[in-house]
């Protein structure tokens, strides 16, 4: 595709250039350290822990530090990628370039794909040590790192659209909070209605109820088609959105 691998390079160039990305990594690492503590703390005095109720089942399945982290990390990622571009004039230059909307999107998307999943890198450090001090299900290691990655490519891909609508970083960050706070509402009522169709809508969508699932090592295929969905719905619309700007 023309041009992606350019965008892609010009944009991961431009998030880690800046203080954006190191100052989002280190209060990301702290978040993610306060939630693994207590994480631990809790499950070595707690009586009784059951075989789905360890540290990383935890950890990623029940820690409201993961759910705060995607609703403030992703918007602060992508409320940059069209928005600056808007503000500081740069767009023009971009639009004029041989290169078409749907490479813009995707590189730009990509490089804060790339940037996001790079950010839980340092993360494998805490199942280094539970592996240290016990034995470890690498099934449920790799299947919470699918959760969350799914989770926050659609996160990401609202974001990126968010952006698109807008000129304003803060309004794009507020958007892009504002619908992942509205699919997070949405996933809540599945305490709330009596088992039903309502009930299964809300447990589908819920960011709890997916990585309480694949915390404990179950990979629900309905689960990684809805976050797929959620990638591909606002990447296309971006795209067609990007093309428009060219004709006007």
């Amino acid at each position: 595709m023309t041009g992606l691998l350019a965008v892609y390079r010009r944009e991961m160039l431009s998030l880690w250039v800046t203080p954006l990305a190191w100052v989002l990594l280190t209060v990301f690492l702290l978040l993610q350290g306060i939630s693994f503590y207590t994480v631990v703390v809790h499950v070595s005095t707690a009586p009784s822990v059951s075989v789905d109720a360890g540290p990383l089942q935890t950890y990623f399945g029940e820690s409201i530090f993961l759910v705060v982290s995607l609703l403030l990390l992703c918007p602060a990622l992508t409320m940059r990628l069209f928005a600056e571009e808007k503000r500081s004039g740069t767009l023009e230059t971009l639009l004029t370039a041989p290169v078409t909307a749907t490479a813009v999107v995707l590189g730009k998307y990509l490089a804060v794909l790339t940037t996001y999943l790079g950010m839980w890198l340092p993360t494998l450090l805490y199942v280094l040590i539970l592996h240290g001090t016990g034995v470890v299900d690498w099934w449920v290691v790799g299947a919470s790192y699918l959760g969350v990655a799914g989770i926050g490519a659609g996160y990401l891909a609202l974001g990126t659209l968010m952006s698109a609508m807008t000129s304003s970083q803060l309004v794009a960050f507020l958007l892009t909070v504002f619908c992942q706070f509205g699919l997070f509402v949405l996933g809540v009522g599945e305490y709330v209605f009596d088992p039903g169709p309502l009930f299964a809508v809300c447990s589908h969508v819920s960011v709890f109820a997916q990585m309480s699932d694949f915390a404990r090592g179950i990979v629900d295929l309905r689960r990684l088609v809805f976050d797929l969905s959620l990638v591909v719905a606002p990447l296309f619309v971006t795209a067609r959105v990007v093309d428009s700007w060219r004709w006007d």
